[in-house]
């Protein structure tokens, strides 16, 4: 493995996925702690609208910590991803036949 330093820019544009192959969003900007002179955030556009339905309605997009980071390649795999929650009445409203 090449532990050469890359330069953070690198990172924007990238597709990011679950550790489940489930595509996130991609990479439009970084949050970064000047102080630690760390990257301690992706912020992610182009989401899931399956996962997140409300920001991609909006525009919106999400920050990722960046501990949730796996690894690093052609794509980002990232160890949690927020699940889609359902409200309960929507669920027993799809069950009635």
């Amino acid at each position: 493995m090449d532990d050469t330093p890359q330069e953070i820019t690198s990172l924007v544009g990238r597709e990011v996925y679950s550790n489940n192959g489930v595509f996130v969003g991609e990479v439009e900007d970084l949050r970064l702690n000047i102080d630690g002179q760390v990257v301690s955030g992706l912020a992610l556009a182009n989401l899931n609208s399956e996962l997140f339905a409300e920001e991609a309605r909006s525009g919106q997009g999400i920050i990722v910590p960046y501990r949730w980071v796996r690894s690093v390649g052609d794509i980002i795999l990232i160890n949690d991803v927020v699940e889609r929650v359902r409200d309960p009445d929507e669920e027993e409203d799809e069950l009635v036949v």
